[in-house]
């Protein structure tokens, strides 16, 4: 059963339509909504969104981060930044990966290094998909 999705980034509306399922990377890992799901409100780590259903045919794109708001009815993701993969370049994600072990070699907090080299594995990990 389709449900009403949209995808915003700072620079523009992505997508937004009907859906039958959106996969997202979460902070924690990944989940799927679809319709009818729990509210949620979840924080996104950068990995690849998949949105299938409703005219879509298993559209995919890189997110770097955000947060999804499900609210029982619709659901919309605000992306810190979004690239289909189709546009995304080997080079881009070899910037933000170094961006990212830049970003880690800074950081002296234990803590905040745990987090630093998770985003830096995940973005790793989507670039080894690519």
């Amino acid at each position: 059963m389709p449900f009403p999705f949209e995808i915003v980034s700072p620079e523009r509306l992505l997508f937004s339509g009907d859906v039958e399922a959106v996969r997202l990377p979460g902070a924690e890992g990944e989940f799927q909504v679809m319709a009818d799901h729990a509210p949620l409100l979840a924080l996104l780590g950068p990995g690849i969104m998949e949105v299938t259903g409703g005219g879509t045919s298993g559209d995919r794109l890189f997110i770097d981060g955000g947060f999804c708001d499900m609210n029982g009815r619709s659901c919309t993701v605000l992306a810190e930044a979004a690239t289909r993969v189709q546009d995304l370049s080997g080079t881009a994600m070899d910037a933000l990966i170094s961006e990212a072990e830049e970003e880690v070699s800074q950081l002296e907090s234990p803590s905040d290094r745990d987090d630093a080299n998770r985003r830096l594995a995940r973005l790793r990990a989507v670039r080894s998909t690519l």
